[in-house]
């Protein structure tokens, strides 16, 4: 089990880097050569925005579940 959670923080660390990259700064960022840079004026964000966002908030959750996961079980032996 703690395999499995080991492989799952190295994945899912490796994926939030990328999509934390992937994000708009202030002057443009990687997202934009997925569509991003394309927004009305009328929406804070565009779609690609929004569905990275939830991505990473997704992905950075898998993460701190299993931060906790391998906590509890060092814990426990």
């Amino acid at each position: 089990m703690i395999l499995f959670l080991q492989i799952l923080l190295i994945v899912s660390s490796v994926l939030l880097i990328l999509l934390v990259l992937l994000h708009r700064g202030r002057g443009g960022g990687l997202s934009s050569l997925f569509g991003g840079g394309m927004q009305s004026s009328l929406s804070g964000s565009s779609v690609v925005e929004k569905n990275l966002d939830r991505l990473t908030l997704f992905v950075g959750a898998i993460w701190v579940i299993a931060i906790i996961g391998i906590g509890l079980l060092l814990k426990v032996n």
